[in-house]
């Protein structure tokens, strides 16, 4: 009696079994491959994977301030410069407000012209000035030609002999011959040019 062998399968569904297996085989070996590398399928097609960016957190506005709570602003204008007041110089002195005191060297005025008093006049008006006139007299010893204040050279005559001629519009020289030898003291020999000689008479 001969035996029946079993029919065999299709060809064509026994290779499609088989590239089905394989493809299995692939999908699973990629899958490993991905779970051990960390990445998915879409980065290794070459895209970026989508990342969730968390905003930064917003400080919150500050606690708004009640209008009671601000402190009034005042504008005070500044204080005004100390005013400094200048007392104007003195005019008085030691002597108690009076006038300074003129040199105390003697004058002697003498009178050298026709005018009679000549002598006493500018006499007066010098002591009315405040200088000491010590004598009064004629010079009858020749001309002098202007009114003219003598001093004797290297005393204090001199000083005092510049500021009469001074306050007075006198000439001012050095003793003469004639009265070199005369006692200490400034002489005025005035003549008719003495400006209040208008007044002697």
């Amino acid at each position: 009696m001969s035996s029946v062998e079993p029919p065999s399968a299709p060809r064509p569904l026994w290779v499609a079994g088989v590239v089905a297996l394989g493809v299995a085989a692939v999908a699973l070996a990629f899958g490993v491959f991905s779970l051990f590398n960390g990445s998915t399928p879409t980065d290794q097609l070459g895209q970026q994977p989508t990342t969730t960016t968390e905003p930064a957190p917003v400080s919150p506005p500050p606690p708004a301030v009640s209008s009671s709570e601000v402190p009034p602003v005042t504008t005070t204008p500044p204080p005004p410069p100390p005013t400094t007041t200048t007392a104007p110089p003195s005019t008085t002195n030691d002597n108690g407000g009076n006038p300074p005191s003129k040199p105390k060297t003697g004058i002697r005025v003498y009178n050298n012209s026709t005018i009679p008093k000549l002598a006493d006049r500018a006499a007066q008006d010098i002591r009315e000035a405040g200088w000491t006139v010590e004598q009064v007299d004629n010079y009858p010893h020749g001309v002098i030609y202007t009114t003219t204040v003598y001093y004797t050279p290297g005393t204090d005559e001199e000083t005092t002999a510049r500021t009469l001629a001074s306050e007075f519009g006198m000439r001012v020289e050095e003793r003469f011959e004639g009265i070199k030898d005369a006692k200490p003291g400034v002489i005025v020999i005035v003549t008719k040019d003495y400006r209040n000689a208008a007044n002697a008479k």
